[in-house]
């Protein structure tokens, strides 16, 4: 097991949780490669370890050039860089809570050796809840909060996750390495769950032969929103301010763009589509109480309850 990965620092605070990100198929908004990697920049993370998993990458599919190609930078006919597949294990704290950080590349071929390297060093580590991110892209309102999606490893899970404004996936299709790993954990008795955040995308082809969609690539909103529950749920201490003025910005841009877009293209209405989007939509957003806030309002109810 050991060769599967390198740990090199043991972190030492009592409690432990472990948020995973990868380059992968379900990245919309870049919500699980771009998000990891903020973060680490943002917290300051420092590397503890990495997978051991070279054998799960391919270099070339036949009858293609460039695709699952590692790509190089040359200067005067030296390398300057070189792209390889990474999986590492990032590692900040605030008091006695950690937060490991993990940036990885979704597997090519053995998806069971990776998953079995995955799964040691979470158990290495004692990490006490793993949550894996994604992104799907899907026509909803840019100016409203994102739904968010979820799967699960163990059933008990569930009837915490219904207190964080998430809705449970009934998908049935080809697996992410999310829903992989949800599989496995369940198998290996670990909490794990993934949290898939809906970024706006619409399609125009319907509406132009010219056009075919646009969609936002960086949807730092989702990322917010995300974070917000992470946040909460593992009783972290990230400052969510950043995010939460780029998520505003970011609206603003985009609510820029359609309004160019319409200018340019009325017959395209897209206020009306927009606007059927929105009549469709109900938001689920997450009302975070703070620790006081629920101590007083446990207060409360145990006092109706008391009542006649």
């Amino acid at each position: 097991m050991s060769e599967l990965f390198r740990l090199r620092e043991q972190p030492a605070a009592r409690e432990l949780y472990l948020l995973a990100g990868w380059q992968q198929w379900a990245d919309a908004g870049n919500i699980s490669s771009g998000l990891p990697e903020y973060l680490v920049e943002r917290t300051g993370a420092r590397p503890i370890g990495e997978l051991n998993v070279s054998g799960c990458y391919l270099f070339q599919v036949p009858g293609t050039h460039h695709f699952l190609r590692p790509e190089i930078k040359l200067v005067e006919g030296h390398r300057e860089s070189l792209t390889r597949h990474t999986n590492r294990f990032y590692y900040t704290e605030s008091g006695d809570r950690g937060l490991v950080i993990f940036v990885g590349d979704e597997p090519h071929v053995d998806v069971e050796r990776y998953a079995e390297a995955f799964f040691g060093m979470v158990k290495k580590l004692g990490v006490r809840r793993v949550v894996a991110l994604g992104g799907v892209y899907a026509p909803t309102p840019f100016d409203k909060a994102r739904e968010i999606h979820t799967i699960y490893s163990l059933p008990h899970l569930k009837e915490e996750l219904e207190h964080y404004a998430v809705k449970f996936s009934n998908y049935e299709g080809g697996v992410t390495i999310g829903s992989y790993l949800v599989d496995r954990a369940e198998q290996e008795g670990i909490e794990l769950l993934s949290l898939y955040g809906f970024v706006p995308a619409y399609d125009l082809s319907q509406l132009s032969q010219k056009l075919e969609g646009i969609r936002i690539e960086t949807d730092y909103r989702a990322w917010f929103e995300i974070m917000r529950r992470v946040n909460h749920m593992f009783g972290l201490w990230i400052d969510l301010s950043d995010l939460g003025s780029k998520g505003d910005e970011l609206t603003e841009e985009f609510a820029a763009k359609l309004r160019e877009l319409d200018g340019k293209m009325p017959q395209l209405k897209m206020k009306e589509h927009l606007a059927s989007l929105a009549q469709d939509y109900t938001e689920l957003p997450f009302m975070q109480l703070d620790s006081m806030w629920e101590a007083e309002l446990d207060d409360i109810l145990g006092q109706m309850d008391d009542e006649p």
